[in-house]
């Protein structure tokens, strides 16, 4: 059925359970499978000001280097999960780019036929202010996706 899943992550508890399932269904199917996280771009602080530029400088590289001390501690707790299920995963961080852009290119770049993916839910302004990733990779992709809640 299918041969290669993408699950993508957040490192959340509710994207956990999506980890889960992708890799449960990665066992059962024999598939291949990779994991992406992504971490949001910087927002300059006050952009055009000249006075914020150097505070802005200094925060984004902070920001950059939390960033990707995040992501290693998701991929090596989903390495974790998938060594557990015994099933051989690869991993994919991708700095300073929307989750959704990044889990649409990643899963065309490594050739996958399905996406799993935890959505939270979210509703009314939450999900106006907030936006819906789960929402943006169903509505901007044309890979099949598997939504865990």
């Amino acid at each position: 059925m299918y041969k290669h899943i993408l699950i993508a992550t957040d490192g959340s508890e509710l994207a956990a359970k999506g980890v889960d399932a992708g890799l449960a269904l990665a066992k059962a199917l024999r598939a291949t499978a990779t994991l992406v996280t992504a971490s949001e771009p910087w927002q300059d602080v006050i952009p055009g000001d000249p006075s914020a530029m150097a505070l802005s400088c200094e925060l984004r590289d902070e920001h950059r280097k939390a960033q990707a001390a995040a992501a290693e501690n998701v991929l090596a707790d989903a390495q974790a999960r998938a060594a557990a299920e015994g099933v051989v995963l690869a991993t994919i961080y991708v700095p300073e780019r929307s989750p959704s852009d990044a889990i649409l290119e990643v899963a065309a770049e490594c050739g996958a036929d399905l996406i799993v993916m935890a959505s939270h839910g979210r509703s009314g302004l939450k999900k106006l202010l907030l936006g819906s990733q789960a929402q943006a990779v169903l509505s901007g992709g044309t890979l099949p996706v598997l939504v865990v809640r």
